[in-house]
């Protein structure tokens, strides 16, 4: 197998933002028209979704878990569940778009707010401020390990008075992210066992390029919110 060259890198990077664009794209498109909103059912917030994709894009996937996850679901992490629920007046709600594309490799998720509570309003623009500050760490350091970059949002966090959930904080484009710590490659997560660098090559000579995903919970008050996209790549 032949060494990516610098024109097959900047290609498969271009594939990844633009499938970054799209998802924002989509989110856009979601929160201007209302497709969720209190008093709709997750269940039929995310067939308008994946109806909105295949106006916008032509092509929308059937997923294995939910595209929206509200109230308490919002504590649970990605991945297939049965309930489904109505988005009530003052709720949290998570909408996972990246998958719905029916592109491989892409990773999307952004926090909407309803109701006027401080504390989940304020979780809404936490989210990405944290973001931003862990992509400013990466680009001041290029030997950035995941174990410290975990550590920098488990700070961030703690600061906040937020819970992150789960082990990992992301995950190596191409990594299964449902994937559990005793199974996987630590070196394919953000995670506290990641001790190599973020910027590095990977499998076939490609570049790594990550997805960062933050999912931060109140447990005590039955919420949380997440936030997902490309760490490396604008």
């Amino acid at each position: 197998m032949s060494v990516p060259d610098r024109m097959d890198e900047r290609l498969r990077a271009l594939g990844l933002v633009e499938t970054q664009r799209m998802a924002e794209a989509l989110f856009a498109g979601t929160a201007a028209r209302g497709l969720v909103a209190p008093g709709r059912s997750e269940r039929e917030a995310s067939d308008r979704i994946r109806e909105l994709a295949r106006e916008l894009f032509g092509t929308a996937a059937r997923l294995p878990g939910p595209i929206v996850r509200s109230g308490p679901h919002t504590l649970l992490p990605y991945g297939p569940r049965t309930p489904d629920r109505v988005i009530g007046e003052d709720d949290l709600v998570i909408a996972e778009l990246g998958s719905v594309l029916a592109v491989s490799e892409a990773g999307f998720a952004s926090t909407l707010v309803f109701g006027e509570d401080p504390d989940k309003q304020r979780l809404a623009l936490d989210l990405p401020r944290m973001f931003t500050a862990c992509r400013e760490a990466l680009l001041a350091d290029s030997r950035l390990t995941g174990g410290r970059l975990h550590a920098e949002l488990l700070a961030l966090a703690a600061t906040s008075g937020w819970t992150p959930a789960g082990w990992h904080c992301g995950h190596l484009v191409g990594a299964d992210p449902a994937a559990r710590v005793r199974d996987a490659r630590p070196d394919a997560y953000i995670c506290a066992e990641n001790d190599r660098p973020l910027r590095r090559t990977v499998e076939g000579g490609w570049q790594a390029h990550w997805i960062l995903e933050i999912h931060l919970v109140d447990e005590h008050r039955g919420f949380g919110g997440s936030y997902k996209r490309l760490l490396d790549l604008v």
